[in-house]
């Protein structure tokens, strides 16, 4: 009579497994800073085996064995998340942007109005600290809206004209420009 042994109860067979070394080490990429086994799903993976290369050479050369091993033409779609959840991390390249900022009023019931500054981030300044002092130079509610868009309680258009020189010394006058009146 043969035995036949089941995968299944085998994979989950409970104690220490045969060539195994305890207890278990895991690396972490310089870099990305997970572990070097999912560095290839990071945006930057060139720069992951530059530092792995320099730092774990014994590392580098397991990853680089897998790699040969996959063979050379495989896709990035296998790698890359299609459809739903965040995925990867985009990277943004840097680009010649137009530098200027738009100030509009848009209007907020039937009496009532809001500013509407939108270009601060090309400057790079931050967004929220720009909000924050809007709202307290002008005692009013002032938010982060868009992905470069503050929105200002009140009609403040022609005081910014002032005040966004006046914090921040590298923005030029010029480049304040005034759309007038806007539905949002």
């Amino acid at each position: 009579m043969t035995e036949t042994v089941n995968p299944v109860a085998e994979r989950l067979k409970m104690g220490p497994r045969e060539g195994v070394n305890y207890p278990i080490t895991v690396h972490y990429c310089g870099n990305c800073s997970m572990p070097i086994e999912y560095c290839e799903y990071y945006p930057e993976y060139e720069k992951c085996k530059a530092w792995l290369e320099k730092n774990l050479p014994t590392e580098f050369e397991r990853v680089k064995l897998e790699e040969e091993e996959a063979g050379d033409g495989a896709d990035d779609d296998k790698r890359r998340q299609k459809r739903g959840g965040k995925g990867l991390m985009k990277i943004k390249k840097k680009e010649e942007v137009n530098k200027r900022i738009t100030v509009s009023r848009a209007p907020r019931g039937k009496k009532k109005s809001v500013t509407v500054v939108t270009g601060l981030s090309t400057f790079e300044i931050d967004l929220k600290v720009a909000a924050k002092y809007f709202g307290t130079k002008f005692a009013c509610g002032s938010s982060v809206t868009g992905d470069d868009e503050i929105v200002i309680q009140g009609d403040v258009k022609d005081d910014l004209f002032d005040v966004i020189p006046e914090k921040w010394a590298e923005i030029d006058p010029d480049f304040i420009e005034d759309l007038g009146d806007q539905k949002r």
